[in-house]
């Protein structure tokens, strides 16, 4: 198999996920609570209402990107095109300067012998790893207060902190949120 195909594959795989999501639907943003306390966040949430992750591919009347050749130079400029996209997508502005708590996983960018001193959280497993990056707007740049230690790459973490709506590039995805001085714990469901 081919690097071209093996990114194809892992560029459709997204493409469908983000087609099965669909645009996001118009929903108001959470209300941050009154106590000084966390918001917690859904991914939805970093998404600004309306904004669709296909949409130049709608326009352009691509139904099934899948229906194309690995060589041909179409499918090469459509994604290409739909990556520059996902790396501009735009972030939820109303959300900077939030304290929030959002669960998600962990891929590191940074670490020394005290632990991860740097890492983007993801909302789904294998993003930016095993999968191109998701959309800008569904990467969060996470600064722990202290290095996180004990974690590994794809663990699911919740982290805590003040959201910003800052972008930031790194060689694993480009991010549309930073967290600095984020508390990181283990995930646990949420009582229900």
């Amino acid at each position: 198999m081919s690097p071209f195909e093996i990114t194809r594959r892992r560029l459709l795989l997204a493409i469908g996920a983000a087609l099965i999501a669909g645009p996001v639907a118009a929903q108001p943003l959470p209300r941050p609570s009154a106590s000084g306390a966390y918001t917690e966040l859904r991914w939805d949430d970093l998404v600004p209402q309306g904004w669709d992750p296909m949409k130049g591919l709608k326009d352009k009347g691509i139904g099934n990107m899948a229906a194309l050749n690995d060589g041909d130079p179409k499918a090469v400029a459509l994604m290409r095109e739909l990556r520059e996209a996902w790396d501009n997508a735009p972030a939820e502005t109303q959300l900077d300067g939030t304290r929030i708590k959002l669960p998600g996983y962990l891929v590191p960018l940074e670490e020394n012998a005290a632990g991860h001193t740097e890492f983007l959280l993801v909302p789904y497993f294998g993003a930016c790893i095993h999968t191109p990056p998701p959309p800008a707007n569904q990467i969060v740049l996470v600064v722990p207060a202290k290095p996180a230690a004990g974690y590994r790459s794809m663990d699911t973490v919740w982290v805590s902190g003040t959201l910003k709506a800052t972008r930031s590039n790194s060689p694993m995805g480009a991010s549309g949120y930073r967290l600095e001085g984020a508390l990181v714990e283990r995930y646990k469901a949420p009582a229900r």
